[in-house]
């Protein structure tokens, strides 16, 4: 945009040399903005889906007795945990399946 305002000054308003400063000035500016949206976009890849929950910590809401349901970010989802976990209990989902938390409970240290 500021390109377009610089060529528009150079062609109505500003005297000969001028112009082609502003110009000049205007396309290194839009060149900055160009780079630093690129790398502000490629900083982190968003975490998103179901994959972001694992490392989380949720609460089992019932005993998961090799399967269950836990409470993980205010959702409910079932979850399976190996060595079983009373209700109430505190757990962190370790991976997925599907809809299915795989989760162990938590270490305290």
């Amino acid at each position: 945009m500021s390109l377009l305002v610089a060529i528009l000054l150079a062609i109505f308003v500003l005297p000969s040399p001028w112009g082609l400063v502003a110009i000049a000035a205007a396309g290194l500016l839009e060149m900055g903005e160009t780079y630093l949206g690129f790398r502000w976009s490629r900083r982190e890849r968003a975490a998103v889906g179901a994959e972001a929950l694992v490392g989380r910590t949720g609460v089992a809401t019932s005993d998961l007795r090799l399967e269950g349901q836990v409470k993980v970010d205010g959702e409910l989802w079932g979850a399976r945990c190996e060595s079983g976990v009373d209700a109430e209990t505190r757990v962190v989902v370790t991976s997925i399946e599907g809809l299915t938390l795989t989760v162990e409970p938590e270490r305290l240290l």
